[in-house]
């Protein structure tokens, strides 16, 4: 995923600088056209951030997301496109990112090689990585799947205003009953206008559907999201909908 910089994101490379002395040789003119379409193309893209809690408990749970991310990018290509940013954390404060992927065997490619491990959950770190990526450049959403919080709900609050700030929303799928998580999930989740979803561990077509519905909110937005709602597969999306905080 690249090398990391002390908050476990990747640095970014610059960009290729445009030439300024007012004469180009015709390579250069196609090269700077090619990368200004590549721009615009991924400019209209939605852009999602996928979060999962990998600590040591979470390893079905994150084999199952692996196989089902696909669904994130085939509901997406209905509308326009997808760019989704994995990012994990687990033992030994390791809290990281990858690059911006544009499609799912990319990213079921990266998720398969990873193993979890045990260690403390580190949402605030992935909400204040958040933010700091829509500051960059616009994010639509943040889908976030976990079953724990052992953090201060106070300082996630903080963050998840940050985020909020931001212009991202925020959707925290989360796994079993836990109160103290689903407290949290929920304060989250409404500061971002976003939904909080609980799931069972064994339903694994609910979670597929649940990453396609917020696909389809990163690709086209509030329309995106209802026009999946109203196709007959569409139940999940009407249910993120109802939990949606206005």
């Amino acid at each position: 995923m690249g090398r990391d910089s002390s908050d476990g994101v990747p640095e970014r490379r610059s960009a290729t600088a445009v030439p300024t002395d007012g004469r180009s040789s015709p390579d250069e003119i196609t090269a700077f056209l090619a990368a200004t379409s590549t721009e615009a193309r991924h400019a209209a893209r939605g852009r999602l951030i996928f979060a999962l809690d990998a600590t040591a408990s979470r390893q079905p749970t994150w084999d199952r997301a692996a196989k089902l991310q696909a669904a994130m990018f085939r509901e997406a290509a209905r509308i326009g496109g997808l760019e989704v940013q994995l990012v994990y954390y687990r033992g030994g404060g390791e809290c990281r990112a990858s690059r911006w992927l544009a499609d799912a065997t990319a990213l079921g490619d990266l998720m398969g090689g990873l193993r979890c491990r045990a260690g403390p959950t580190e949402i605030g770190r992935v909400l204040t990585h958040v933010a700091a990526e829509a500051r960059r450049r616009p994010v639509a959403a943040l889908a976030f799947v976990g079953d724990a919080c052992e953090e201060s709900a106070d300082e996630l609050r903080a963050a998840a205003a940050e985020v909020a700030l931001a212009g991202v929303a925020c959707f925290l799928f989360q796994e079993g009953d836990d109160p103290v998580a689903a407290a949290i999930f929920a304060d989250v989740a409404r500061l971002t206008r976003g939904a909080h979803v609980p799931f069972d561990a064994g339903a694994a077509d609910r979670l597929a559907e649940l990453l396609a519905a917020v696909a389809a909110y990163a690709a086209g937005g509030t329309a995106g999201l209802r026009a999946l709602a109203d196709r007959p597969d569409g139940a999940e999306a009407r249910r993120l909908i109802g939990k949606m905080a206005t």
